[in-house]
């Protein structure tokens, strides 16, 4: 990756915002279970943080995807994984469908407003019974006239509490799996949409996760994305950006608990000597640093590959699947030499760990990236691609 002075004020402008805006208030939102999303997202939005690789005519910055995955990047230096995640659903993985192939007065309506960080988005994908196996789900909207009218609900909704608009996954028709979804821009507020519960995670506490319930909710035909009946296309093409999205995401907040442990270790003295003098510990972080340097290396790759218009599927399912199994070792592993005090509720690494864990579940478990994967080196039995 060739890195401008662009790439580098994006990072300065963020880094500035974390270290004034955020930081300073994630003990308290872990604590309370949630964070002021409407709040956040508005400084990030007057910032042009939440538009970079958007069209401009909406408000975005019209730049190509690198300075997206630098912004991802960089969010690793807030301290926790709640935030950063709420704000790449808004980013990366709600809105990227719509600013494709919305038609101009939808995206005027729901992108423009996203961008300026004055609507919070949430993705509709995931349900009860279909979360990674997307072709299952079961929420439908038939057409009615001039409208859709959508029964079923989604599970795991990041921001769904908050939400202005979902980017709603849902079936408009009855021909194959693959062929009869659509996406919709579906207004949280519309009659008949029910927020029924936030969930209580193990992690990721300060984001709020719902579970989200439609009966007879009526929304007009216009709120489609692009063509009906390409919703589950548009949806995989969106998911390459959220996996790359979470694997670069993870790089710093790993980098960060290496450098902790390294300076804990260093201060603990056990028989007479620090932890850090022992071989199997600077050994072991050592190893550490060096898997996370290729786990964003091999994002800078598939990041370089998507922007020569290139199929990046495969490069993304294994980043994502690198970065959740190294998120689990390094958590886990950096925890060990902390010891009691790592174990604190309020370490972080004890938050870091509880944080850690949903990379290999959400966006796509690790056994689906394996499948995917397994799909393109033409590994995977033939009764297994659907």
């Amino acid at each position: 990756m060739q890195f401008t002075q662009e790439h580098a004020e994006i990072r300065r402008t963020l880094r500035a915002l974390i270290d004034r805006d955020i930081n300073p208030h994630v003990d308290q939102w872990e604590e309370d279970g949630i964070f002021p999303a409407h709040e956040v997202f508005k400084k990030l939005g007057s910032a042009g943080l939440l538009g970079i690789h958007k069209p401009v005519e909406f408000g975005g910055m019209g730049l190509d995807y690198s300075y997206a995955l630098v912004m991802a990047e960089e969010l690793g230096h807030i301290h926790c994984g709640s935030v950063p995640m709420a704000i790449g659903v808004q980013t990366d993985m709600a809105t990227p469908a719509l600013a494709r192939y919305g038609s101009d007065e939808l995206r005027a309506e729901f992108l423009a407003p996203s961008i300026a960080g004055d609507f919070v988005a949430c993705l509709g994908v995931s349900e009860v019974g279909a979360g990674s196996d997307v072709a299952s789900l079961k929420t439908t909207a038939r057409r009615v006239g001039g409208d859709y009218v959508i029964n079923g609900g989604k599970m795991w909704t990041t921001n769904g509490t908050q939400a202005d608009w979902m980017c709603l996954l849902a079936n408009t028709g009855e021909g194959p799996v693959h062929k009869n979804k659509s996406l919709i821009c579906l207004p949280m507020n519309t009659p008949g949409v029910q927020v029924s519960k936030k969930l209580d995670k193990l992690g990721m506490r300060s984001s709020d996760t719902a579970q989200v319930f439609f009966d007879e909710v009526k929304v007009p035909a216009r709120f489609l994305i692009g063509q009906e009946g390409m919703g589950f296309v548009y949806q995989m093409q969106q998911f390459q950006e959220e996996r790359l999205w979470g694997a670069i995401s993870a790089v710093v907040g790993m980098e960060r608990l290496i450098d902790q442990t390294a300076e804990y270790t260093r201060e603990r003295k056990v028989f007479g000597r620090t932890l850090l003098d022992n071989q199997i510990i600077h050994f072991k972080l050592a190893e550490f640093r060096t898997e996370v340097e290729l786990v964003r290396s091999l994002c800078y790759r598939a990041c370089e590959e998507y922007l020569d218009d290139k199929d990046v599927v495969m490069l993304a399912s294994m980043a994502k699947l690198k970065a959740g199994r190294m998120m689990r070792l390094v958590t886990d592993g950096c925890l060990q030499y902390w010891g009691g005090a790592g174990y604190l509720w309020e370490s972080p690494t004890a938050r870091a760990y509880r944080d850690s864990r949903l990379a290999s579940i959400g966006g796509g478990a690790d056994e689906v990236m394996l499948q995917i994967i397994s799909k393109g080196m033409g590994t995977l039995p033939r009764s297994s691609h659907g």
